[in-house]
């Protein structure tokens, strides 16, 4: 087997508050069928990248709680997510935790944005750790995927956007947001990538 010592497995927000029948997101309405179904697609990678020496990043959306515990909201969000409460994707809890199947994260980095590099300390983690290129799997592909996707871009970071270990709320969202990132980014799906980790034929 290769050694990936230089390459991680990005895994974006797939946190227990998002996808977890009992996370913020299934208390709103919002549970997804196929934003469930990414961990299982995504653990193979995950400990095949683990034996070949690679890397494995969580990135975790956090609502920072301010006087009182109550969460910092941006206005945007509130609207879109109004069920959001005090306690959810709090720092440390388990909602913002991710979730089992793909524990455990080598490097964990908190956002509060779109993108994983957007005044967190990505780069500096990735570069510190030697990581030049990135497998990115989780959600949502229009959403979190797409802007981590471009940032590491400009940052000359080699990317490939594991096709199908993405989803959003909506299926032709996903697939105009993976077709969009082919000009920035390398498109696989999550059986090829296998393959190139371990060789299979």
């Amino acid at each position: 087997m290769k050694n990936f010592a230089t390459t991680a497995l990005l895994i974006v927000d797939l946190q227990n508050d998002f996808i977890h029948p009992d996370g913020a997101y299934a208390r709103g309405g919002m549970a997804n069928s196929a934003i469930a179904a990414l961990p299982a697609k995504i653990y193979p990678i995950a400990n095949a990248l683990r034996s070949a020496g690679g890397w494995i990043v969580s990135t975790q959306f956090t609502l920072v709680p301010g006087k009182g515990n109550t969460p910092m909201i941006s206005p945007h969000l509130k609207a879109l997510r109004p069920f959001l409460q005090t306690g959810d994707f709090a720092p440390g809890s388990w909602g913002h935790s991710m979730v089992d199947e793909l524990q455990p994260a080598d490097l964990t980095v908190e956002k509060v944005a779109y993108s994983a590099f957007y005044m967190t300390r990505m780069e500096w983690v990735l570069r510190k750790a030697g990581i030049t290129n990135i497998l990115v799997a989780g959600i949502v592909s229009n959403g979190g995927v797409a802007s981590t996707v471009r940032d590491a871009h400009v940052r000359d970071f080699s990317t490939t956007v594991l096709s199908d270990g993405c989803a959003a709320h909506d299926s032709d969202v996903h697939n105009r947001a993976i077709a969009d990132l082919s000009t920035v980014a390398q498109l696989s799906t999550c059986a090829e990538a296998l393959v190139n980790l371990t060789g299979a034929v």
